[in-house]
């Protein structure tokens, strides 16, 4: 078993500590997988910059291949945030520059490298919505992050990707549990094979389209965690990594017990999360002058 990121990579700069952490949805999901114990690799743009450079280093250094990516001239996007309360609160965001702006095409020999993997993981920030319907039909599972924007979760979006798309994550802190569920069904509806919510302190919900699994969060006192960055793609990662265990295949869908084990396993990964600092540590000193 094999998980591949495929996708986005960034900066997360904590203007409270000074310091910048590699990260990245399609990264972090990368580094969950490998310290669960599966092998991993990371396939996206890299800028050329000095970000970039640490960027790479850190990923190589948490033992995820990512010698399929490439390096374009460009800067590196910045995701800038600080710590209340233990949580992480997003402040702006500087999209990545020049030619690192452009996502990577899935060219034959790239598409052959995504379909050796168990289960490829993008999301909307990765720009790699035209190609997961040669991806899906290469073989490997795939899983997708939709995040809580109101713009990937219109019904046109949802038909462009939910039918690639066997796993789909929903961060669903803001909505109810009605809501909620009713946002996974469409999901399914459209043509996901299984649609996970995440909602925080609230719990987590899976939905295949027969069966629904729901499971409560594993809480950590807000003064010993680090910070809560990352745990949305930890939940994701260790809910995944159980199935995988389990047998899941498009042909072998997970029973209801294999899916409340995936919750209860990624209810645990999210919540040993949140004592990491940032996504995966490897930090870095931001530069002077920026707050």
């Amino acid at each position: 078993m094999n998980v591949l990121g495929f996708g986005d990579n960034t900066v997360d700069r904590f203007v409270d500590r000074g310091t910048d952490y590699p990260g990245g949805n399609c990264v972090n999901v990368a580094v969950y997988a490998r310290r669960l114990g599966l092998d991993a690799a990371y396939l996206g743009v890299f800028g050329d910059d000095g970000p970039g450079a640490r960027l790479r280093a850190a990923v190589a250094a948490q033992g995820v291949t990512a010698d399929r990516s490439v390096v374009r001239p460009g800067t590196t996007s910045v995701s800038t945030l600080r710590v209340k309360d233990g949580d992480r609160v997003f402040l702006g965001y500087e999209p990545g520059g020049g030619a690192v702006a452009e996502p990577l095409p899935l060219t034959p020999d790239l598409l052959a490298y995504a379909a050796s993997f168990s289960l490829v993981h993008s999301s909307v920030y990765s720009g790699t919505e035209a190609e997961l319907p040669a991806l899906a039909a290469a073989g490997p599972l795939v899983s997708f992050d939709f995040s809580d924007e109101e713009e990937f979760r219109t019904p046109a979006y949802l038909d462009r990707v939910c039918p690639h798309v066997d796993l789909a994550l929903l961060s669903c802190s803001h909505l109810d549990e009605t809501a909620t569920r009713a946002l996974l069904a469409e999901a399914v509806r459209r043509g996901a094979g299984l649609a996970l919510a995440t909602r925080g302190l609230h719990g987590a919900v899976a939905y295949d389209g027969r069966n629904t699994a729901v499971a409560p969060a594993r809480t950590a006192d807000s003064g010993a965690m680090s910070d809560t960055m990352g745990c949305g793609d930890a939940f994701l990662t260790g809910f995944a990594v159980s199935l995988l265990r389990g047998g899941w295949s498009r042909s072998v869908p997970p029973s209801p017990q294999a899916l409340r084990d995936a919750l209860r396993r990624g209810a645990e990964a999210a919540y040993d999360q949140c004592f990491v600092e940032a996504a995966f540590g490897c930090g870095w000193p931001a530069p002077a002058g920026r707050d």
